[in-house]
């Protein structure tokens, strides 16, 4: 199906796709004040939006350090950026770890966009005007990016479609909410999503959409398998190699799916997109790395939060840049850094 046109937040940085050497590595005294205030500023974007994206308050607290910031070289600015970085990318997301890729991609993003940005622009000022429009605009158009891509997932949703769930999504609450709105008949099962049962969580927002649900327990993905015409899932994080990091037992559900031939869909903003090259399922980023075993009468219990899906499993990614296979991700990437 055609892709939704748009000028998404990801492209907005295609123009400035090169980095050079990384910014200096700043002291843990200089710059601290600065740093605080970013976090302070993440946190208060984050809280104004119940469904609010990591990415979007990351570019929205750096944007406002630029607009507040007393440097008058890009080299400071270049500084401080890279200290208010560091500080964002450690804190501690208890019990959302996935939030931590999509934070560390839109760093990334936004000092690549800094340093080409400085590369283009021989003037301090102009630079920074340039720099504050563009971060603003970023934010702007990545608030609308889960509009889009739920534009671009009508087309595979039918009357009379049943399709499995796993795991909480934003984007994919909001894009079956969307399909129900303009009218379309279709029954969505869902994963219980142990051990945060998050399954139920999301059972209780499609079912205020009038949207039907089912809710099976998670070693019952074989057995429902057959019944639907679909998988849909989120992501916490879009590789360089088009799989994904996302809840534990995706990987799973996508080794089922395919061996049922059933289509497996991907729904994820372009900020999720990331540098990560994972080779197996637990060759994930520390954030996302299982943590150590915990007593529950007197057995040891493994917890790991997430696993990687590789792209062989994946059929399309729905995304606010169009709808991809996974080999599109890397093109993606390349054109953005490279």
């Amino acid at each position: 199906p055609p892709s939704h046109a748009c000028s998404p937040p990801f492209l907005l940085f295609r123009s400035f796709s090169h980095l050079s050497a990384s910014c200096t590595k700043l002291s843990t005294m200089s710059g601290a004040p600065q740093e605080s205030k970013v976090v302070r500023d993440f946190k208060k974007v984050l809280g104004e939006n119940e469904r609010g994206a990591v990415a979007v308050a990351a570019i929205h607290a750096l944007t406002t350090m630029i607009k507040e910031s007393g440097a008058s070289t890009i080299m400071e600015l270049e500084i401080l950026l890279k200290a208010a970085q560091e500080q964002l990318q450690e804190m501690n997301f208890e019990g959302q770890r996935s939030k931590a890729i999509q934070l560390t991609a839109a760093c990334e993003l936004f000092a690549r966009h800094v340093t080409r940005t400085a590369l283009d622009i021989g003037n301090f000022d102009a630079c920074k005007k340039r720099l504050i429009d563009r971060g603003e605009r970023f934010a702007a158009q990545a608030d609308v990016s889960r509009a889009v891509i739920a534009d671009n997932m009508l087309p595979f949703i039918r009357d009379g479609t049943v399709m499995l769930v796993h795991g909480y999504s934003n984007v994919v609450i909001i894009a079956l909410t969307k399909a129900a709105s303009a009218g379309i008949r279709f029954k969505v099962i869902l994963t219980e999503g142990c051990p945060e049962r998050d399954g139920f969580k999301v059972c209780e927002e499609l079912q205020k959409a009038g949207i039907p649900t089912e809710l099976v327990v998670d070693t019952a993905l074989g057995y429902v398998m057959q019944e639907v015409d679909m998988v849909l899932t989120g992501a916490a994080g879009v590789c360089e190699s088009g799989g994904i990091i996302n809840k534990l037992g995706t990987y799973q559900m996508s080794v089922i799916a395919k061996e049922a031939k059933k289509p497996f869909y991907v729904a994820a903003e372009s900020y999720k997109f990331c540098r990560l090259y994972p080779l197996s399922p637990t060759d994930l980023p520390d954030a996302e790395k299982e943590g150590p075993p915990v007593m529950q009468n007197g057995v040891k219990v493994r917890t790991p939060p997430s696993d990687f899906t590789p792209p062989a499993n994946i059929t399309l990614l729905l995304t606010d840049i169009g709808v991809l296979t996974p080999s599109a991700v890397s093109d993606e990437l390349i054109k953005l850094y490279y």
